[in-house]
């Protein structure tokens, strides 16, 4: 097929790929031919990470970093870093050809890195996963998702939500190129922790999965250095092909996220358009944020826990579970 000027091999067109209506990778890369322009908007430019499907779906998958020397000499890379310093050649998602590419190598949804690929030391974009634990529904979501917004809006700081493609809600806010990973998962860990003051019946900062009981996680370390979040138009491994939808603010109370699928996407673009259509015409600054930050330290707060696999950081209080920590 001809995409994006270049010529790409998709080797089983006919594969099926979501067994729920049959739909296949053909199918797939047809979605996002016709999501595009806002699929480029929301992660033209940054380095991404694929996880492969080569069975579909339902089949078994492995996340990929590195790009195979078996790739075209087209396609554009770039060298990202883990915090330990191992190092890999990146997918850049430069256009749809690039896209493409990855749907044939079974590539169902994409996991960008929060930064653009040349300029790897500031990130502008904070994202904020509103994730439900056990027992929670997603009507508390919608509630979480109203807390998060009336916070932003306090602060003057626009937000942009999106549907997982499962059973959360994420929120980006497109930031100012000027802060880099640690400054913005500074911001995301006083924005968790405000939120939980306002809400703590619905709301938790809690990164031990034991203190947060039925209650939504406001999943800061999503911001740490390297993370990567599952994408906006990427679609899900789920038999019915659900979409990690963007949406505006005014929907979250009627949504329902799954029936937000590769069948349904294209009727709804048509009909909605891009709710993140202006995102990246007005980049913000982080400094609201950060201003919480530096409150929280002033009172005598240390830093959050970070996930397992980071270095042990500044001022980062013990990696032991309380109930660990309690024993003799």
């Amino acid at each position: 097929m001809e995409i994006a000027g270049r010529e790409v091999s998709i080797s089983s067109p006919e594969k099926v790929f979501f067994p729920a209506r049959g739909e296949t990778k053909l199918d797939l890369l047809n979605h996002y031919q016709r999501v595009e322009e806002p699929l480029m908007r929301a992660m033209g430019g940054r380095p991404t990470m694929l996880q492969r499907f080569p069975n579909g779906a339902t089949g078994k998958s492995f996340f990929q970093k590195r790009v195979p020397a078996s790739a075209p000499e087209w396609l554009q890379t770039t060298v990202v870093s883990t915090p330990n310093g191992t190092t890999s050649d990146a997918l850049v998602v430069a256009d749809l050809a690039h896209v493409a590419w990855a749907v044939n190598q079974g590539c169902l949804g994409f996991h960008p890195w929060p930064y653009h690929w040349d300029d790897p030391d500031h990130t502008d974009e904070l994202r904020i996963d509103l994730d439900p634990q056990p027992g929670v529904s997603f009507d508390d979501v919608r509630a979480g998702a109203a807390e998060v917004r009336r916070l932003f809006d306090e602060l003057g700081m626009v937000a942009y939500p999106k549907t997982t493609g499962r059973r959360g809600l994420h929120v980006y806010v497109r930031l100012e190129r000027r802060w880099d990973s640690y400054e913005v998962r500074f911001g995301a860990v006083a924005l968790a922790r405000e939120l939980e003051r306002r809400r703590p019946d619905l709301l938790t900062a809690a990164w031990w999965k034991e203190e947060r009981g039925q209650r939504v996680f406001v999943d800061y370390n999503q911001n740490a250095p390297h993370k990567t979040v599952f994408g906006a138009w990427s679609v899900r491994d789920r038999p019915e092909a659900q979409v990690s939808t963007p949406l505006a603010w005014d929907e979250i109370d009627t949504v329902v996220p799954d029936d937000l699928t590769l069948a349904t996407l294209p009727g709804r673009l048509q009909a909605t358009g891009d709710p993140w259509a202006d995102m990246n015409d007005h980049p913000q600054s982080l400094e609201p944020l950060l201003e919480l930050h530096r409150r929280d330290r002033a009172a005598g707060l240390m830093d959050a826990p970070w996930p397992p696999v980071y270095p042990k950081q500044p001022d980062e209080p013990p990696r032991v579970a309380p109930s660990r920590a309690r024993q003799p």
